[in-house]
């Protein structure tokens, strides 16, 4: 994996310059009412992109913007050119570059770059995970009543609105308060970094948390989904994502769904 790693970082990297050099200078166009995508997006997909097919041109791909590569290969990267893409095109600098490679259905690499802080994430398989080279581990808080939870809304929000506030309503009654900062790339690696204790989210794909699950598992982390199950195929990623320090996790599940309801008497945490 020396050279993948090698390569991932590299393509962190220059993607990371163009949006960099972008901020601020860019207006964007929107897919769908609350989504939106910049020119930004699109040359930073590119760039990284093309140093991955150089290097592994028979590797898949699956990249945010309209590309993918499907044959037999067991290996895939996947791609998030710019996560937290309304932060950016608002200036708001909480935004990422995520790079994943993906052996089969399971993360073996990944990287998450802030360009305008310079904070950089990056885990390996049964390595640990660091934050711009040093080792970090998830937070030691064992109560919700305790934590620092952070969430975000899916697209389709506003047909959901009641059930969605609902459920951040008993989390925000549970702990000590709730963040939504706009980039779930970025809020798995602030839980990985021991900077927050638990995350909830639904309506993700793939590229968004395919880097920062492997990061926030590699810091000492807990990954599933609303139903305390494990994903098994890539493109169930993020489809419904609870993320915790481990310690909080069962007390998180609890909460997804309304006390007594069917689903949460579905769950299995274990």
């Amino acid at each position: 994996m020396k050279k993948e790693f090698e390569v991932l970082q590299q393509a962190l990297e220059k993607a990371s310059q163009v949006v960099q050099k972008k901020f601020g200078k860019v207006s964007y166009e929107l897919k769908g009412k609350a989504n939106l995508v910049t020119q930004a997006d699109r040359a930073s997909q590119q760039v990284a992109l093309k140093i991955i097919r150089a290097a592994f041109p028979e590797h898949d791909f699956y990249a945010e913007e309209n590309a993918r590569k499907q044959t037999n290969s067991p290996y895939t990267w996947v791609i998030d050119p710019i996560d937290g893409t309304t932060n950016f095109a608002h200036t708001f600098p909480q935004c990422s570059i995520s790079i994943a490679l993906f052996y089969k259905n399971e993360p073996v690499l990944g990287g998450v770059k802030n360009p305008i802080t310079g904070e950089t994430f990056l885990a390996q398989k049964g390595k640990g995970a660091t934050l711009n080279g040093k080792k970090i581990h998830v937070s030691q808080t064992k109560c919700l009543e305790n934590s620092l939870l952070v969430t975000g809304f899916p697209y389709d929000r506003f047909n959901r609105l009641p059930e969605l506030l609902a459920r951040f309503g008993r989390f925000l009654n549970a702990c000590h308060d709730v963040r939504r900062l706009g980039s779930a790339a970025l809020d798995l690696c602030w839980l990985a970094a021991g900077r927050l204790d638990g995350y909830w989210e639904d309506y993700l794909n793939p590229w968004d948390v395919g880097a920062g699950i492997l990061i926030l598992q590699e810091a000492g982390g807990k990954v599933t989904d609303y139903q305390g199950k494990k994903y098994k195929k890539l493109e169930e990623f993020g489809r419904t994502l609870v993320a915790s320090n481990g310690k909080i996790h069962r007390q998180m599940l609890s909460l997804v769904y309304p006390t007594g309801s069917r689903e949460q008497k579905n769950e299995s945490p274990d």
